[in-house]
């Protein structure tokens, strides 16, 4: 009996030991194989809950997210918080939020935090970026610094739409920790995601009767635009409050402040409404000699010579590694109702504009980790290829052959590009905070064909918080 492969013929009679030998190649190339097609990386474990959530169908959505977290109820968490679970309880976090399940949305904010570091931009930023990208199955998941910022900023809110203020004040405690760490030590002052934290701290002190501490919040959020309606809120606090600032001396002026609520017959209302999703991550297919050109900047000559010796070789021709998709809900205009009369919101952040931004200052580096990886995984294989090349056996040579490919395979199946990302934070979110006289009022908030409709009472003096999510 003759085995035949690729062409060649190898005689069974031979030697059972070579037989042996080409069986383990064999296999060697096949679980390989297996591990390439079956690893479709987090993008793949998150494509029911985006496909539910395009339809308009969240809950559909977590119970996609309860069946990759082997969970049978939106209230239990997964016994292991590592890896990719801590994302996709974030993601669950967020569309909880989005059904009013606040409770539920804040545990899972707080289990996630924990279980979740930021990717350190300021210090050792090579290391970090090439284990950040290509270690999906490994270590745990390291946060760009938005997300960490919008843990505590999101979670503000169910606090707030509970009337819970001691629990949005533990909030913005943390949120103090991350905004300092963020614009003392990253240096990104600029990170808009500062202001919409800024906003609702300075809210939840000023309600707390602390004015000095809401100034401070305050002050942070007037850095960016979409805080207008702030003007006479932060003038009668600037009244009663040591906290001085230039910006906050700006909004002074002759026009009289409003009568003060606990003295007129009125209360507020702070309207929230996240809209869209955010780009998120997939694996991405190029050319090396584009890669090469594309990024040359960000890869060290030793690599690119290398890369470009072993194409010429016809030995490589693509380089993977992970980009952003687009993001939903960009040109979308929410509306907001105040008993039947539409009310005016302003855009407080794009955060799909963060997430680029992020994107562009270590996408140069991912490409030149994915291309540093293909060489090594290229030489690895052609160095057990050229160890059995000399064997003038066809058999031993085959074997070299394959277990070359099997070297490459498994590295390969290894080196997955991370698609990791939090994939339901809003595109964009809106506020506006309003004063209407105290009693029930009937508020209806809508973007991109989701809906909230919610009677709520306004006590005399008092306040209530309002959002919606619309992640589709």
């Amino acid at each position: 009996m003759t085995l035949r492969l690729a062409g060649l013929g190898l005689d069974h009679s031979r030697s059972r030991r070579r037989d042996a030998g080409l069986a383990a190649g064999c296999r060697a190339v096949v679980a390989a194989c297996a591990l390439l097609v079956g690893c479709g990386g987090h993008e793949a474990r998150t494509l029911k809950m985006r496909t539910a959530l395009d339809e308009g169908a969240p809950r559909a959505a977590i119970a996609a997210l309860n069946e990759e977290l082997d969970v049978k109820s939106d209230d239990e968490l997964p016994k292991d918080l590592e890896g990719d679970n801590a994302l996709l309880v974030l993601d669950r976090a967020s569309i909880q939020q989005s059904l009013a399940q606040f409770v539920a949305s804040s545990r899972d904010f707080e289990a996630a935090d924990k279980a979740i570091d930021m990717l350190d931009l300021a210090r050792n930023a090579s290391d970090s970026i090439g284990q950040y990208v290509f270690s999906d199955a490994a270590g745990r998941y390291k946060a760009p610094p938005y997300e960490k910022l919008l843990v505590n900023t999101l979670n503000m809110i169910n606090y707030l739409e509970r009337d819970d203020l001691n629990g949005a004040r533990i909030e913005a405690r943390r949120l103090a920790v991350m905004q300092r760490y963020v614009a003392e030590q990253l240096h990104e002052k600029d990170n808009a995601i500062l202001g919409l934290g800024g906003l609702l701290a300075g809210f939840t002190y000023e309600k707390s009767g602390e004015a000095d501490e809401a100034l401070r919040y305050y002050d942070e959020a007037l850095a960016f635009s979409g805080y207008r309606a702030l003007r006479d809120p932060v003038r009668a606090l600037a009244r009663v409050s040591s906290y001085k600032s230039p910006r906050i001396a700006s909004l002074d002026g002759p026009d009289p402040l409003p009568e003060p609520l606990e003295r007129s017959n009125e209360g507020e209302i702070v309207l929230v409404v996240g809209y869209g999703r955010v780009p998120h991550k997939v694996s991405n297919r190029v050319p090396i000699g584009l890669a090469l050109t594309l990024f040359a900047n960000d890869i060290e000559p030793s690599n690119a010579a290398a890369a470009n010796k072993l194409a010429a070789q016809g030995l490589v021709t693509w380089v993977n590694f992970p980009t952003l998709a687009r993001g939903q809900g960009a040109y979308e205009i929410p509306s907001c109702k105040v008993d039947g009369g539409y009310v005016q919101l302003e855009e407080a952040v794009d955060v799909s504009a963060q997430v680029r931004a992020e994107w562009r200052k270590i996408e140069g580096k991912i490409v030149a980790s994915a291309i540093s990886r293909m060489v090594v995984r290229l030489a690895a294989g052609v160095g057990i290829q050229a160890a059995t090349q000399d064997n003038k056996s066809t058999a031993v040579q085959v074997i070299g052959l394959l277990a070359s490919l099997g070297t490459q395979g498994a590295l390969a199946a290894l080196d997955t590009p991370d698609t990791r990302s939090w994939e339901t934070l809003p595109a964009r979110v809106a506020v506006t905070r309003v004063r209407v006289p105290a009693g029930r009022h009937q508020l209806r908030l809508e973007a991109r064909g989701v809906s909230r409709t919610q009677a709520i009472d306004v006590p005399k003096g008092g306040w209530k918080l309002v959002s919606l999510m619309a992640l589709r």
